[in-house]
């Protein structure tokens, strides 16, 4: 049994689809971020960055208990712990390494910032939209380009790669993305949105979603690290 440490976002979503298509038994532990859970101390022992998702596989490594945090690190992890959707050859792990650290690096920070700054900011500034939009233009440039060719994100096979960077696309329209503009990610989303595991994986705590622009002050502060005007 894994303990997944978990809230509706694109990177708890990452883990759900993982556990969900790779077939192993988990257990949600909600960390709600609306709410400062992530701050804890009995969280943050075992995810000392204070993000979730983390897990704690109670029969890891040499059968003990072992915790991993930072979303790309738990795919890895579990992609090498049942052998399922990575690669047993050299030069294909290290398509699937580069597009993981490009998700991780780029894709989604800068559409976390897109996001905030389009979806949450009290107020708006102009020249962080722009800055932040033609940004997230750009990655998805790059992911439109990669797939204009191939199935999936790193060939023929599906991934963690395409487990990683499938949950960023789906507030395109938050990230001020036109899709229709990017029709080789739009054929991959929708094939992969077909798939009975990560429907499951979007049913899991869909009613535990919160409008974060209604937190308090306090609340905000926690969440964004900055005063709420």
């Amino acid at each position: 049994m894994i303990d997944l440490y978990y809230w509706p976002t694109p990177n708890g979503h990452k883990i759900t689809i993982a556990l969900e298509e790779m077939g192993l038994p988990y257990s949600i532990k909600y960390v709600d971020i609306s709410k400062g859970q992530q701050f804890k101390p009995e969280f943050l022992s075992f995810s000392p960055n204070n993000k979730m998702p983390a897990i704690i596989d109670r029969q890891g490594i040499d059968g003990m208990q072992t915790s991993v945090f930072e979303s790309g690190a738990i795919l890895l992890y579990l992609s090498q712990k049942t052998g399922l959707f990575f690669s047993s050859e050299m030069k294909y792990q290290i398509k699937i390494w580069q597009w993981l650290m490009w998700q991780m690096a780029s894709f989604g920070p800068m559409l976390g910032q897109v996001h905030h700054f389009n979806h949450y900011a009290p107020l708006k500034i102009d020249y962080a939209i722009e800055r932040y939009v033609n940004e997230a233009i750009r990655l998805y440039g790059v992911l439109e380009t990669q797939l204009s060719n191939q199935e999936f994100v790193t060939g023929s096979e599906y991934t963690i790669a395409d487990m990683a960077i499938l949950p960023w696309t789906k507030s395109y329209a938050r990230q001020g993305i036109d899709l229709g503009n990017f029709p080789n990610i739009s054929r991959w989303q929708e094939n992969l949105f077909r798939r009975k595991a990560i429907q499951k994986a979007y049913e899991i705590a869909g009613d535990k979603q919160t409008d974060l622009r209604q937190l308090s002050g306090v609340e905000w502060q926690k969440l964004f690290g900055t005063t709420k005007p």
